[in-house]
């Protein structure tokens, strides 16, 4: 399966041709609750238009020879979840995932996926219809094919936590991480994808070894990921030898915390209460905040606002000195400041070359380049021309006398 997300038919169709023959269907992403999904207009941010999905699904069809599959996010109402479905499903979607949260419910704000809803959308449509939301363990994917009939289940958060969730096991967070370090010495991709996967792996044990935290995010190769790995096996063995007989998990946790298990993520008061913030202190960051003391303010930065304070010591990340930026007319992005339409440096190239004209404020030379164009092709005709002679005559070979003429 190749997922793309997108906002004009053509490009959607014309992208996904390139990855057809590399893949069983090509989806459609329709769930991605982000702001860069929001900045971009897909994602879940599409729901509310119809017209442009049926258009991108329409053709999809079309032209590809893959199905064209869906993932979704709900509306707070049932029925409107069931229409949205009952659209894609006549448009041409040949299977739809349902998140069963709405494109509010993200981060601290997620809350519990509704069931409901996806029952409602699995009774709706005629086409498979997978779920996804809730899913912590094997069991939890059992309840859930039984609770609303869907004919299979999608994990996200779950299965990043322990990557063996739908083998029914709970391995230790070394052992995962050994085996998916294999898979990367074989498949080789950027280190800041395999760092934001062990954060998620061994999320429990790095909130008791804090240290082994900092190792992992300042690491710059895949031996040293490797060698902090030996080091977290240590002491967690250490922490075996050494433990009561009865013992249990700290923190309430299911498994002590070198087993692989889910990661409840708290709610927002939840979420004060864990890092000791007050309900008041609403603007002040707890979990990952370091004291910035150097300049005597006890200023809370995160350790990315650190390394720039670190090379500008005289940034300042107060929200009100932040300048205000006018917004591209088409997309809702900064503004060029001098572009001639109002607009973003990507929509502006698209409307100057579309109209062959210039934006010097972007430096996009459309028209000029055009016109520079047809001078030189006009000049090129001038040189093929024939020669003119002195006396006003063309200059043209004496014609020859066949045989026999």
């Amino acid at each position: 399966l190749s997922q793309f997300c997108a906002n004009d038919p053509e490009v959607f169709v014309q992208a996904a041709m390139l990855a057809q023959d590399y893949c069983d269907a090509i989806d459609l992403n329709l769930g991605c609750p982000q702001m860069i999904a929001k900045r971009g207009h897909y994602g879940a941010f599409l729901q509310e238009e119809w017209d442009l999905l049926q258009r991108m699904i329409l053709l999809a069809n079309e032209k590809l020879s893959v199905p064209i599959t869906c993932k979704i996010r709900v509306f707070p109402e049932i029925d409107k979840t069931v229409k949205y479905a009952q659209m894609l499903e006549k448009a041409g979607c040949q299977l739809l995932t349902v998140h069963g949260r709405t494109k509010e419910q993200k981060g601290p704000l997620a809350g519990v996926a509704s069931w409901e809803h996806i029952q409602a959308v699995r009774k709706a449509v005629s086409i498979p219809v997978f779920a996804n939301g809730n899913i912590q363990c094997l069991s939890d994917v059992e309840e859930c094919i039984r609770k609303t009939g869907v004919h299979g289940v999608m994990s996200a958060e779950g299965n990043l936590h322990n990557p063996a969730l739908f083998e029914g096991r709970n391995p230790l967070v070394w052992e995962m991480a050994e085996e998916y370090l294999e898979i990367v010495q074989k498949y080789p991709c950027p280190l800041s994808y395999v760092r934001a996967h062990l954060f998620k792996l061994w999320h429990h044990t790095l909130q008791v070894y804090q240290q082994l935290r900092e190792e992992l995010a300042k690491v710059k190769t895949l031996q040293g990921i490797a060698d902090v790995n030996r080091e977290l096996k240590l002491r967690c063995q250490e922490e075996i030898a050494n433990q009561k007989e009865g013992e249990k998990p700290k923190e309430g946790l299911p498994f002590f915390h070198w087993i692989c298990q889910p990661y409840i993520r708290p709610g927002p008061k939840e979420r004060c209460k864990e890092n000791g913030i007050s309900g008041t202190a609403k603007g002040v960051r707890g979990k990952r905040a370091l004291e910035d003391e150097e300049d005597g303010n006890s200023e809370l930065l995160s350790k990315n606002k650190q390394k720039k304070k670190l090379r500008n010591p005289n940034k300042s990340f107060d929200p009100s000195l932040k300048p205000k930026y006018a917004k591209c007319d088409q997309c809702g992005n900064p503004k060029g400041n001098k572009c001639v339409f109002n607009m973003c440096r990507g929509c502006c190239k698209k409307r100057a070359f579309k109209e062959t004209a210039d934006c010097p404020g972007h430096g996009l030379l459309f028209k000029t380049k055009y016109e520079k164009s047809l001078l030189w092709q006009s000049s090129q005709r001038e040189i093929q021309k024939p020669e003119i002679s002195w006396r006003g005559n063309v200059d043209v070979e004496e014609p020859t006398l066949a045989e026999g003429g």
